[in-house]
């Protein structure tokens, strides 16, 4: 089968990467780019654990075909922080535990990066609405659901 050239841009910066036309994003993230942060927890779409932001949109890695990132903005885990400093999210699940395993985590992370860009100041059956889509197997999803509203509330206040 014939490779692909993609150009795109993740978390940032411009990459290039050869594919097959029926490589998954999830599979060049972690095989081709060494982007492991993104989980395969099922790979069709039910869990969340690959969760990235295309072009703005919350979506699964694992659902979306290589070849159909080319020209588009693709944000990942490994674009959350900035630098040695964490995002506000991931000093908040640290803080309070929200995480156990760690496979579930950069997908809930990125979800609820998505949330509070759209909307800084959810109800919790808005979190967890937004986040229904991730599934974790280790904890109650109390923790994961009050560290977002903290940190939504932290952020309004340092606006």
């Amino acid at each position: 089968m014939s490779k692909l050239h993609v150009t795109t841009t993740i978390n940032g910066e411009e990459v290039e990467f050869l594919c097959t036309p029926a490589q998954t994003v999830l599979d060049v993230l972690r095989n081709t780019l060494g982007l492991t942060g993104s989980k395969e927890g099922c790979g069709t779409g039910d869990c969340g654990a690959c969760s990235i932001t295309l072009d703005g949109r919350l979506v699964c890695s694992c659902l979306v075909l290589a070849p159909e990132i080319r020209g588009r903005k693709v944000g990942t885990i490994e674009g959350m922080a900035q630098g040695d400093r964490l995002h506000p999210l991931q000093q908040k699940f640290l803080e309070m535990a929200a995480l156990q395993c760690g496979i579930c985590t950069p997908g809930f992370l990125i979800a609820a990066r998505s949330l509070l860009e759209q909307n800084p100041d959810p109800s919790e059956t808005e979190v967890r609405y937004w986040l229904a889509g991730n599934l974790c197997r280790c904890t109650g999803y109390d923790k994961i659901v009050r560290a977002v509203l903290e940190t939504a509330a932290d952020m309004r206040g340092a606006a």
